[in-house]
């Protein structure tokens, strides 16, 4: 892999030495399934080709040195033993934060050289930190020989943008850049992390699933993310429940009554649907009525715009535009407040449809956005 040789080059010039190996994780697209996550229910991503690549090597010495070819920055240097939890270390964070995580499990990570390169788009809703957090810690399992599982690295790997970065987000971006297969989606049942392969190819199909970056930028270490989450937890004592996966969709009208706080119960609501909405996603594609899951993204979009109220006017306009234009069905993607949409497409009508929402932004006076297909791929892998 050319990319990975590139990196591993860098590796040498910054550091004076060879690595020990090059692993990659991908970003990720989510089909549907959105803030279900940390409520212990249903989602299913898929890996896109989009990567981190890391070069790295094991230290013995307690120091921790890491570079970003992405970020105009010097080589940051640490010592393992003095990494601290929400110290604002900025992009650094999230591969300092697996360290920090490892260690604090009692693995014995004595240090490491990484220099890191991305494909991953930052604030497009698309898991950039994710790629890192968990290409740092499959990378380093190989190399220490922890002998963790692909879900037990996601886990960590969630606990360090938890608990060291400061972003209360669920387990879903990292199970998915860590899990996922080529040419599948991802069933992920957040509860007990069981995960099922559920196979996903639209070119067999004569269809498309673009991802839409409307380069409009989110941060979810912001509070409004943390909002939602503990807007969910208070719905979720209300109905006497330890989390809303708990809540059938059929239980719903009964339920939402018996929520006075208006907000909560409009957070309740999408979140239960959407798990609805992941189990109907799945029992199309499992009978072979791929076309018939368009308007279950539409709907999901619905939702998070009105009930969860995380969207934003340049999403809003991808979903409309699209839809108008042809698509089979579109929404919005990710944590929200910008970032990406999916728009399933025909293979024959993607140039029109991807024309059309491009004229669209043009016409309101929006940065044109990046539009690309969302091939499902594999997830973290050692390259070299």
């Amino acid at each position: 892999m050319a990319r990975a040789a590139e990196v591993a080059a860098r590796f040498a010039e910054l550091y004076g030495y060879a690595p020990d190996g090059v692993w990659s994780a991908p970003g990720r697209v989510n089909l549907i399934g959105e803030y279900t996550d940390f409520n212990e229910g249903f989602v299913l991503p898929l890996a896109l080709p989009h990567t981190a690549v890391a070069a790295v090597a094991r230290r013995t010495d307690g120091v921790l040195r890491l570079h970003s070819a992405d970020i105009d920055a010097p080589l940051a240097e640490v010592r393992v033993d003095e990494l601290t939890p929400l110290s604002d270390g900025g992009w650094a964070a999230y591969p300092a934060g697996v360290v920090w995580a490892l260690r604090d499990a009692g693995h014995p990570v004595t240090g490491a050289d990484l220099h890191l390169s991305s494909t991953v788009p930052t604030g497009a809703g698309l898991s950039s930190s994710a790629a890192l957090e968990v290409v740092t810690a499959l990378a380093l399992d190989e190399l220490f020989g922890l002998g963790l599982t692909r879900p037990e690295l996601a886990v960590l790997a969630q606990r360090a943008e938890n608990a060291f970065v400061g972003v209360p987000c669920g387990v879903m971006d990292q199970t998915a850049s860590a899990c996922c297969a080529d040419g599948h989606a991802l069933h992920l049942d957040c509860r007990d992390l069981t995960l099922r392969q559920v196979p996903f190819d639209l070119a067999a199909q004569g269809l498309r699933l673009l991802v839409v970056d409307t380069r409009v930028k989110h941060a979810l270490g912001d509070g409004a993310y943390a909002e939602r989450r503990a807007g969910c937890e208070a719905g979720a004592r209300a109905l006497g429940v330890s989390h809303l996966r708990d809540i059938a969709y059929e239980e719903l009208p009964a339920s939402l009554p018996k929520l006075t706080d208006e907000k909560v119960r409009r957070y309740v609501r999408h979140v239960v649907s959407d798990n609805h909405r992941v189990e109907q996603v799945i029992g199309l594609l499992d009978s072979g009525d791929v076309r018939a899951i368009g308007p279950v993204l539409t709907e999901g979009h619905a939702s998070l715009r009105d009930d969860l109220r995380i969207s934003c006017p340049e999403l809003d306009l991808v979903v409309g535009t699209a839809n108008t234009a042809g698509a089979l069905g579109a929404r919005m993607t990710g944590g929200g407040f910008g970032g990406s949409a999916i728009v399933l497409v025909e293979s024959a009508a993607a140039d029109a449809v991807t024309k059309s929402v491009l004229d669209a932004f043009a016409a309101a006076g929006f940065t044109a956005p990046r539009v690309f297909p969302a091939v499902a791929s594999a997830g973290a892998r050692r390259e070299a």
